[in-house]
Parts: structure tokens; C-alpha cells; sequence
């Protein structure tokens, strides 16, 4: 039984590439199960997150499989991303794994939203039908490994996470967070790590607007901010500081003349938006409005490299773990 994984590099890819190939979060399921109409493929997860897509795929014929995987996706979203895809077969794969669900291949080093991200897209694949016991076997030693790199290493000291980097990327900005006014877009994980960290930093507000008002309310209890309805969240530009915005929307919800609509009311104070999704939810357009700054997820990896110098030497402890318990998995085809 071959195993395969094909990855779109999340290094070298800009992120209107990143934006063609994602997959919603609650369609990672569905798309592994339909990979399985591939010829040679048995077996599929379909891993996608902000900065990330992944296919893993085992069969008789996975190899070709793959071949076949990557026409499609080149058919589909444009042959011209063909550069930014990599794969890695056998072991490799099994072992490319393990570095993503341990945070060694993210970027910010160590991060933790990416090992709650690898379980919910193997468990969607699950339910689906779609794995069986290669992939089985391979992400539950996959998940195992993931947890004692983080308990036997220094690797997650420092900003962890992709939300700390953007809280710290705001810091770095605007000087200290204390008293000042945030609104989060979106109320998922990665909204509700980034409110929590602006409010440990010292913010004074935080409003909270989503789609679904209920979660943007639950939310906002949790963390002692201010649900905001979504068609109400604009005015609210007139009286912050920083918005940051993650939702799953397929296009961006935060345009020019939403902000051209308040700068009079805002005596045109400086506003910085960051924005941590993938597609991206704020129109670039904006950061060309002059009092206004814009930060993509792109502008992270500036950030997570100071925190990467500091734990370059745990990456080696890391990877001798995860090789010495790939060793007990007995990966067929390896």
C-alpha cells in the first residue's frame, strides 16, 4: 500500500494562490471522499487550513494517483501554481505528518491551532468513509507522536500560535495595546485566541461581530467583550483601533468604502487591520487608504522567523522523536 502526500508549499505560494485551492472547513469530508473516484486511490484526508492544503492519499497506486490529483487541481485553479506543489511518498509522508500536527512545518514554530485542525480533518474523513487502515494507523500515530514533541520539548515556547503572532504583530504596530478599542471579525478558534490575547495585552474593548449573531454572542460572554450583528459591525470602525478579521467567507467582507464611510467620524486616526484568513476577508484596496495599515497572514512569517531563531535547536530534538517513533509503525510500502 503506497502513501502519498500532496501539498501546496505554503512558503513560496502567495496568498491569492493559497485563496484558489482552499477548502471550506466544513467540506474537508466530502472533498476526501470524492478524491477516492481517482483511480488507485483507497484511502484519502483532506487537510486545510489558513496557510495550508493538504492531500494524503493511500492506494496500490497512489503514485499515480497523485499525478492524476494534481491535473485535476491544475485544470481546476490554474496550471500556473504547478511550482508550489510538493509531494512526499512513503515514509516521507508519514513523516511530513508528523512535523505538521507537532507545528515544525508551520508559520509560527510550535504552533497549537494546526494539531485541533489535523484531527477534525481526519475525523470528517472518518465519518466519510474515506480512510481505512493505512491512513488510520498513519494519523493516530500521527497524533500521538504530535503530542509528546510538545510535552518532551521547548518548542512551543513563545508565540505559539498564529493568533499570538498577529496579537504581537499589532503590538508591534501600535506600541501597547492598553485602552485600546479591537473588533474581531468572525468568531471561530482562531477569533476567539486572538481576542483573548489582545485582552491579556490589555485591551480595553473588544467587539465581537459573525455571521451567526448567537456565536458572535457566546463569544463575547466568554471573553467579557460586545457582540456587534454582522450588517451593524461597520459604524463600529469609527471608534477602534485595530480590527482583526478570520472568517470563511469566500471573499472579502471588509471593503474601502467601509472605511472611507468613517475616517471623518475617526479624524482620521490611524486603523490597523490584520487579516488571518485564507481567502482574505479585507479588499487590499484598503491598505492603500493613507492613515490605514494592512497586514495579510503573509506578513506573519516576518514575526514567527524571530520566534524560529530561538527554538532552532529544539527542531532536532523534534525530529529525532518523531523518527524514532515512526520506526514502531511498520508503514507498508516503506
Amino acid at each position: 500500500m503506497e502513501l502519498v502526500c500532496v501539498g501546496l508549499n505554503h512558503r513560496t505560494a502567495p496568498v491569492e494562490v493559497r485563496e484558489r485551492f482552499a477548502v471550506p472547513a466544513g467540506k474537508l469530508g466530502a472533498s476526501a471522499k470524492e478524491l477516492l473516484g481517482i483511480a488507485g486511490l483507497e484511502e484519502s484526508v483532506v487537510l486545510s487550513t489558513c496557510n495550508r492544503t493538504e492531500f494524503y492519499i493511500a492506494g496500490e497506486q497512489a503514485e499515480q494517483a497523485a499525478v492524476e490529483l494534481r491535473r485535476r487541481l491544475s485544470a481546476e485553479h490554474g496550471a500556473d501554481s504547478n511550482p508550489h506543489w510538493y509531494e512526499h511518498h512513503r515514509i516521507q509522508a508519514a513523516k511530513h505528518l508528523c512535523r505538521v500536527v507537532s507545528g515544525l512545518d508551520s508559520m509560527v514554530l510550535g504552533e497549537t491551532e494546526i494539531f485541533g485542525q489535523a484531527k477534525d480533518a481526519y475525523r470528517q474523513a472518518l465519518d466519510a468513509g474515506a480512510t481505512s487502515g493505512t491512513l488510520n494507523r498513519v494519523f493516530q500515530r500521527a497524533f500521538g507522536i504530535g503530542k509528546r514533541v510538545r510535552t518532551d520539548t521547548r518548542i512551543q515556547e513563545g508565540a505559539t500560535s498564529v493568533a499570538g503572532a498577529a496579537v504581537e504583530l499589532a503590538e508591534k504596530i501600535f506600541g501597547k495595546l492598553a485602552g485600546c478599542r479591537v473588533i474581531v471579525i468572525g468568531a471561530g478558534e482562531m477569533s476567539r485566541q486572538t481576542a483573548q490575547a489582545l485582552l491579556s495585552r490589555g485591551a480595553s474593548t473588544v467587539f465581537v461581530t459573525n455571521r451567526s449573531y448567537d456565536k458572535a454572542v457566546l463569544l463575547a460572554e466568554e471573553i467579557g467583550g460586545r457582540a456587534v450583528h454582522f450588517d451593524e459591525w461597520a459604524p463600529v470602525l469609527a471608534g477602534v483601533d485595530v480590527v482583526i478579521s478570520s472568517t470563511s467567507a469566500p471573499h472579502p467582507v471588509v471593503l474601502p468604502h467601509h472605511i472611507e464611510s468613517v475616517r471623518r467620524v475617526r479624524k482620521f486616526r490611524p486603523l490597523f487591520l490584520i487579516d488571518i484568513a485564507v481567502p482574505r476577508d479585507i479588499d487590499p484596496a484598503c491598505g492603500a487608504i493613507e492613515e490605514v495599515y494592512l497586514y495579510d497572514i503573509d506578513t506573519l512569517e516576518q514575526l514567527a522567523g524571530e520566534a524560529r531563531t530561538r527554538r532552532e535547536k529544539q527542531i532536532i530534538e523534534c525530529d529525532r522523536i518523531i523518527d524514532e517513533e515512526l520506526s514502531k509503525l511498520n508503514l507498508p510500502g516503506t
